[in-house]
Formats: C-alpha cells, sequence, structure tokens
C-alpha cells in the first residue's frame, strides 16, 4: 500500500480516475495498526478495481482537516476524485470496510 504524503496526495486521490481507498492513520494509533493485515487482504480482492493508499494524518493535519479527517482511522472510498464514503473510528472495521466497497463499486 502505498504511503502518501503532501506532495502526492492531490494527484493520487483528487485528480485520479477510478476508486480509490486512503487510510487515514496515525503512527501510535493501535487500532490502525490492528487494520493493516486486513485491509492488505481487501486490497489484494480488490486490486482490479480499487487503489489503495494510506496517510499519516501527522504528516500534514491541515490536509487531513480539509478532507474532514478529525480521528482516525478513518478509511475513505473516492472515485474520480470525490469522497463517496467513508468509516471512521470503531465503524472502520473490516466487515464495514467490505461492505462499502462492494456497496461502491460498479
Amino acid at each position: 500500500m502505498l504511503e502518501l504524503n503532501k506532495d502526492n496526495f492531490t494527484n493520487i486521490v483528487k485528480e485520479s480516475s477510478g476508486y480509490v481507498l486512503v487510510d487515514y492513520f496515525g503512527a501510535t494509533c493501535e487500532p490502525c495498526k490492528a487494520l493493516i493485515p486486513q485491509l492488505e487482504i481487501l486490497e489484494a480482492n480488490f486490486k482490479n478495481s480499487v487503489n489503495f493508499v494510506k496517510f499519516n494524518i501527522a504528516l500534514d493535519r491541515r490536509l487531513a482537516i480539509k478532507e474532514k479527517v478529525l480521528g482516525v482511522p478513518t478509511i475513505t472510498l473516492y472515485k474520480d476524485g470525490i469522497k463517496l464514503s467513508e468509516l471512521t473510528k470503531e465503524f472502520a472495521i473490516p466487515e464495514n470496510i467490505a461492505k462499502m466497497l462492494e456497496d461502491n463499486i460498479k
């Protein structure tokens, strides 16, 4: 999973065509760390239709706030640069992420 920074976020997420799932995380967030293996499995399952990336919100809090990410973990699905769906904190669990993908990927 590619780790984004403030320099490539716009190009990879906001200006891309197709689906992009962004894992907004914090380096010390234990629930964020626990999600990594499940996200890697989902990435393998959806590799032909969704680009999976991650963004450490500590690297650019302004960008996170601009994207309305106020807590972690936050999993956001974009299509053609537009936010389609989002799961935050206790709702950002593998089952909900898989359902979000299945409901939105067409």
